[in-house]
């Protein structure tokens, strides 16, 4: 399945009084990290709301394990990668690293969604293009 590395350098306004990570920006991480799949299979957010008429892929599962704790002015490595596609559900796996080491595992799983007819937000099949790109193994 398709997979994609991006580095993130941890700032002082990621960090809680204890000078860690504060757990909740794992997360922004995780969501900065799903766009750059997304862009790393060709697909940015504007194509995909202006070609597809998608509004996106809003998460209906999370959780994490912490490993090690990261600290302001680490450089952190997330590799994410596809690990599951349904019909209009995907499941994205991020582990962070940290000076090599497996710091925080996250899965989550997201959902294809669009404005249906009556203006409401609604799951739909992912689209075939989308599809193809996430089962592919090549790293980018």
């Amino acid at each position: 399945m398709f997979s994609n590395e991006r580095h993130q350098r941890i700032e002082w306004g990621d960090c809680d009084p204890a000078d860690i990570v504060f757990y909740p920006r794992y997360f922004a991480f995780f969501d900065v990290s799903t766009g750059a799949l997304f862009e790393a299979m060709g697909f940015t957010l504007r194509y995909i709301r202006d070609e597809l008429k998608g509004v996106g892929f809003p998460m209906v599962d999370t959780r994490s394990q912490f490993f090690k704790p990261s600290k302001y002015g680490d450089n952190v490595v997330i590799k994410s990668e596809v690990i599951e596609v349904g019909r209009a559900s995907f499941s994205i796996r991020h582990r962070l690293f940290n000076d090599g080491d497996l710091a925080v595992e996250c899965w989550e799983k997201r959902v294809w969604a669009c404005v249906n007819e009556s203006g409401s937000l609604a799951s739909e099949r992912i689209p075939d293009q989308i599809r193809l790109k996430m089962r592919n193994s090549q790293e980018a």
